[in-house]
């Protein structure tokens, strides 16, 4: 097997299927990754998110670090495939070591969610970036494409380790330390114990649930909602950035023109060259801007889009739980014998148990991922506006620049005519 650098397109053949399916629909950095940028005149500077005192206590209290690097493509005859490497850093003593260093494929990330759903179904597990399985798309499966995934997946591993349950999962700490990671994927549940569940799930949807609690039933309101207005959100975002780039390639074709024409002329030579210049300067603050757009606020949203499917996920186990619960709490009522009512009492017992961890781990949960959510969208929307205005104020200064001397040249030609 060989190792090395990302080449700018692989070739369909030498894509194996399952990779194929890991392409995905998601554009570059995570919000969090990028600094709020810095405009002297800008009232969005002024403004301090109300946490981040709290923020920096965290830090100081954060005791499992984890970082996405490196990515490298494994290519022999048979597949092709992406590894990423895995930096971990940790004060925590259930930790053989305070530093590893593992390599690990999309792949892997996968089993990791996997495995941490199975064993939290109602805790909210941040989603990986999607699949994409159109072989159309596999010159996407780039450089640029691969620092995508990388920073989805940093971001994902990041979510993970700074959970209070799920950053002390043993499949968190043998994804990130473990040397033999395959054979460990295999000890999971195989293809009929997945199967079996999945069956359980569409029987339970079948039979509906009886008495989901009023603040369940506030819980799924608030996620369809959410999920809708996050979902037209994001798509008029992406197809402002689409009309902004084709703003840009107008605005592009547009100094040169003035360019041109001053070469025809002797005495409107100068201040249609200094046009183009302004032209030319303001495409370099739009890119700047739509750049920005494109890698901070648009995967924001669409991150966003994507925890929307994984709340209503979660919302759709816990009504399942309820619904074994309340099945074989039926079944008891109309046994007859003594043994059989003493052998399904034990069974309700032990989904009572489950149901009321599943309801607390979620309650638990919705507040933290709330929290979360609001950090990362807040963060975005501060970032972004903080952008436009910086783009807006360059812009604006550049034609004031062109105006006061123009307005200079006036008054000059008006001195020398009275003179």
């Amino acid at each position: 097997m060989s190792c090395q650098t990302l080449p700018e397109c692989l070739s369909a053949d030498m894509l194996e299927e399952e990779e194929e399916e890991d392409l995905e629909v998601f554009t570059k950095k995570m919000s969090g990754e990028t600094p709020l940028p810095s405009t002297p005149s800008s009232l969005v500077n002024q403004y301090h998110l109300d946490g981040d005192g709290d923020e920096e206590q965290q830090m100081d209290a954060k005791d499992l670090f984890v970082t996405v690097d490196k990515p490298e493509s494994h290519i022999t005859a048979l597949e092709t495939f992406i590894m990423y490497r895995v930096l971990t850093k940790t004060t925590r003593s259930e930790f053989d070591s305070c530093e590893y260093e593992v390599c690990r494929r999309y792949q892997d990330f996968v089993w990791l969610r996997s495995r941490l759903e199975e064993s939290h179904p109602t805790l909210i597990i941040h989603p990986l970036p999607e699949k994409f399985v159109m072989k159309g798309m596999v010159d996407r499966f780039n450089n640029d494409f691969i620092e995508t995934r990388k920073n989805a997946l940093h971001r994902f591993l990041n979510k993970m380790a700074e959970h209070p349950i799920l950053s002390f999962s043993q499949h968190l700490k043998v994804f990130l330390t473990a040397q033999d990671f395959p054979s460990h994927k295999k000890q999971g549940p195989g293809f009929l114990s997945r199967m079996s569940d999945t069956v359980r799930a569409v029987a339970n949807s079948v039979r509906g649930l009886k008495s989901r609690p009023e603040e369940f039933s506030v819980m799924q309101d608030y996620v369809e909602n959410f999920s809708n207005k996050i979902s037209a959100v994001d798509k008029v975002s992406q197809r402002i950035i689409r009309e902004q780039r084709e703003y840009l390639d107008e605005l592009k074709q547009y100094g040169p023109t003035y360019s041109q024409w001053a070469d025809t002329e002797e005495e409107l030579g100068e201040p249609l060259r200094r046009v183009a210049s302004c032209v030319e300067r303001c495409c370099k603050e739009t890119e700047t801007q739509i750049h920005h757009l494109s890698e901070v606020m648009v995967p924001t949203l669409h991150e966003y889009v994507l925890c929307g499917e994984v709340l209503k996920a979660v919302m759709r186990r816990r009504d399942n739980i309820q619904t074994d619960f309340e099945t074989k709490n039926e079944a008891l009522l109309s046994k007859k014998t003594e043994l059989e009512a003493c052998q399904l009492q034990d069974e309700v017992n032990a989904l009572a148990d489950r149901m009321e961890l599943a309801n607390n781990a979620l309650r638990g949960d919705w507040v933290h991922w709330q929290n979360s959510a609001r950090e990362d969208l807040k963060s975005a929307f501060i970032s972004t506006a903080d952008k436009n205005v910086d783009c807006y104020e360059k812009c604006l200064a550049v034609w004031e620049s062109f105006l006061l001397s123009q307005r200079r040249e006036d008054i000059e030609e008006r001195h020398e005519d009275s003179i």
